[in-house]
Formats: structure tokens, C-alpha cells, sequence
């Protein structure tokens, strides 16, 4: 059996997609899949078992200047790879008007999703053949999961997701696996930054641990801070740019992390590692981290992560730490 998925972003709702295919994979024996994803995260389907083909989108990179030849050339190539098989089935997790009419539309097969009342934008439905109700009050792992399972003709497993991705990390864990924790300190929105001076409160606190502190960063201002935080700490390491995939190997050998509320943070929950995440006004309840040792840390009296103490982020850090070894069987799959 072969379907398309089409995911396309953002990271967080790709890697939630990741247990559904793992439930199908179980139940139908021999089904491969495809995936449409934004180019920018193309390299997380790849690492699940069953995905056999990757087709990157740009829809975003597109739309800035849809008409150019060179734009225009892309989505013919595009439109040619995605046309290319006839697909068992054709299954829209994503839910939305955009993805609908420029992807799953243009594909070859019975094409699911959501129905009027499920999806995150209802007019999205009138695209799909199959339209399939699904509980709203649930975490979005668990939305994709019943999707799936109504999509493909099998009963959703009541036993925990699995994203089945870590495994792929196992044999290639960094020589320091489990002597450092990970910060992950960068986010798109500035509601959901913790202070810098929290941080590096919080970096005092680690010091008599032992443990290094590893800082990646993916844009120049998130460099800096990332400098700034480690000025004068001696056990901070601020990581050269990385690509997705080399992030995901340092975060799967990390004995911890601790995070803001950001896409790195569900690649954390998708590999298993012990992670504290810190919310303040958004609300981790249907979109939070989804996963084995996954703990929320959020302001006792109100949304202001300002109002989140460095005291309480390592109270809650703490006990993730331990002093067994690390080894790579650390790493569930």
C-alpha cells in the first residue's frame, strides 16, 4: 500500500505526524509512504522506517514571488514529482486551504482529512473525497492518530504514540553522550523568551553538576545571545551552525534539556530525552511536549515567563539529571 502524506510545516506538526505513521506501519504490513513537506524540514520524514520519498515544497519561499520563471519552474517540477505515482490513498493532516488547493488537490488518489468541523480551516475539507470527523479536545499527536486510523482502516492503538525516530540516532551519539544538557534558549516569538538574566542564573545554578551546557542557534541574533549567555561560564558551549539532522544527533546524547517553547523542544519529546519546557502565555495542553520524560515548567500566577525564577527551572531539571551513566539504550525506539 502507498499514500501521501501531506505535512508541510511547521516543525512541531511534522514530528506530530511521526506516531501515526508508526501505528500504520503496525497495522498494515508493507505500507510505504510519501511525504510533502516544506523544504526546511525535509529531513525529519526521511528518518522514519516507513517513508520512502520525500517531496520538498517551498510553498513559503513560492508565494514572495510565485510568477518568476524561476518559481514557476520549480512548481512544474514539483507538480511533476507529486503526479508522478497514483497513491492507495492521499491523507491531508494538514488541514488548511493553502496546502489543500496547492498540494493535495494536484495529487493522484483518494484523497482524506479532516471534516468541516475537525479541521483548522473547514473550507479546507471541500477538498478531500474522504472527510473524516475527529475530537478536537485531544492532544495533536493524538488528532493525527485517529485521522490515520479512520483514513487507513484500522482501530487507533490506545497505547502511547511512538515517533520511532530515535533509533536512527542510536549508533551515531556524540563521544560526550550524557556529560551535558542542552539549552535550547531560542524561539520566534519574544512572549515566549525567558530572560536572559535567567538564564544565566541558571547556568550558576548547573556549575557544581558538573555537566557542559551546549547552546545551539540558527540565526545571527540567537548566536549572540548564545555568546552572551556563555560569557564568563566555562562549562557553556555555544555550537557551530548546524543543520537540522546534526542538532537532533547532540540533542538525542543530551543527559537534558531544558527549553522555551519552540520547535527543537518537540524534537527533543520525539527523541526521547528528558526535557523541562518552559511555557508562560502559550498553553501546552493540546500542543505541548508529547512524549516519554516530558515536564512542563510555567509561572506559578501568571503568564509572564519573566515571572518564571531560574530557582524553580532547576528544582525541575534536577531530578532529570541522576548520576547513573548514560548509555545509548537511554534512548527509547
Amino acid at each position: 500500500m502507498r499514500v501521501l502524506i501531506v505535512k508541510t510545516s511547521s516543525m512541531g506538526d511534522v514530528l506530530h505526524t511521526l506516531p501515526a505513521l508508526t501505528d500504520a506501519m503496525r497495522a498494515i504490513p508493507g505500507i510505504r509512504f510519501d511525504w510533502v513537506v516544506e523544504e526546511g524540514f525535509a529531513q525529519i520524514p526521511a528518518w522514519h522506517a516507513a517513508v520512502e520519498r520525500v517531496l520538498p515544497v517551498a510553498i513559503r519561499r513560492w508565494r514572495k514571488d510565485w510568477f518568476s520563471a524561476p518559481v514557476k519552474a520549480e512548481r512544474r517540477a514539483f507538480r511533476e514529482a507529486l503526479q508522478a505515482v497514483h497513491y492507495d490513498a492521499v491523507i491531508d493532516a494538514q488541514g488548511l486551504i493553502k496546502s489543500a488547493a496547492l498540494v493535495t488537490r494536484l495529487a493522484h488518489g483518494v484523497k482524506h482529512g479532516m471534516d468541516w468541523c475537525s479541521a483548522r480551516e473547514p473550507l479546507a475539507s471541500l477538498f478531500y473525497r474522504k472527510r473524516h470527523p475527529v475530537e478536537k479536545q485531544q492532544h495533536a499527536v493524538e488528532r493525527t492518530r485517529e485521522l490515520f486510523a479512520k483514513s487507513l482502516g484500522y482501530a487507533k492503538p490506545q497505547t502511547k504514540g511512538d515517533y520511532a525516530i530515535a533509533q536512527h540516532f542510536l549508533h551515531h551519539l556524540p563521544a560526550d553522550a550524557g556529560r551535558y544538557v542542552v539549552f535550547l534558549h531560542a524561539t520566534t516569538r519574544d512572549d515566549k523568551h525567558w530572560p536572559e538574566s535567567h538564564w544565566r542564573q541558571l547556568i550558576a545554578l548547573m556549575a557544581p553538576t558538573g555537566l557542559r551546557i551546549k547552546l545551539p542557534w540558527g540565526a545571527p541574533h540567537e548566536e549572540a545571545r548564545a555568546r552572551r549567555l556563555a560569557d564568563g561560564a566555562s562549562l557553556v558551549e555555544v555550537l557551530p551552525r548546524m543543520s537540522l539532522e546534526q542538532i537532533a544527533h547532540v540533542l538525542a546524547g543530551a543527559r537534558a534539556v531544558v527549553s522555551v517553547d519552540t520547535g527543537l523542544s518537540h524534537l527533543t519529546a520525539a527523541l526521547d530525552r528528558p526535557n523541562v519546557t518552559l511555557y508562560g502565555p502559550t498553553d501546552p495542553g493540546l500542543i505541548g511536549g508529547y512524549g516519554q520524560n516530558q515536564h512542563t515548567c510555567k509561572p506559578e500566577h501568571s503568564q509572564q515567563l519573566n515571572d518564571l525564577s531560574a530557582e524553580a527551572v532547576f528544582a525541575a531539571v534536577a531530578p532529570l539529571l541522576g548520576n547513573k551513566p548514560f548509555e545509548s539504550g537511554d534512548v527509547h525506539g
